[in-house]
């Protein structure tokens, strides 16, 4: 894992793996990276926001429970989004397939709950504050 980690720093490294692909393939591999990137932060800031202007909600901890499933999305979607882009550009690189990931599929699956989690806490709370 850490060789991983290492390797995410070192731009030589990557450079030393086969051959100088068409700049575009890599300025596009840049491009969505930068995307999962901007994703990832607005999802800490969203949990920011819950743990900061959520007023308490009806079941105990809600609130706290949203912010930090929030921020450990946020933080695995930054981190895997480096991953990503890594092996990407070395497949680019060596003419080798792309890498397929199933990991666009689970953070649509976590936003998807999320999303039910909070239609459910509104309710709740509508019904309670009645």
């Amino acid at each position: 894992m850490w060789e991983t980690v290492r390797r995410w720093f070192d731009p030589r490294e990557l450079r030393s793996v086969g051959s100088t692909p068409d700049y575009r393939f890599s300025l596009a591999n840049e491009r969505t990276f930068l995307a999962w990137l901007r994703t990832g932060l607005a999802l800490v800031a969203g949990g920011l926001a819950a743990a900061q202007f959520l007023p308490p909600l009806a079941l105990a901890h809600l609130r706290e429970a949203i912010a930090v499933a929030l921020l450990l999305l946020g933080g695995t979607v930054a981190v895997r989004a480096v991953d990503h882009w890594a092996r990407t550009e070395r497949a680019i690189r060596l003419g080798e397939e792309l890498p397929a990931s199933r990991f666009p599929a689970v953070l649509a699956l976590a936003v998807g709950l999320g999303a039910l989690l909070l239609v459910v806490a509104v309710l709740v709370r509508a019904i309670g504050g009645r």
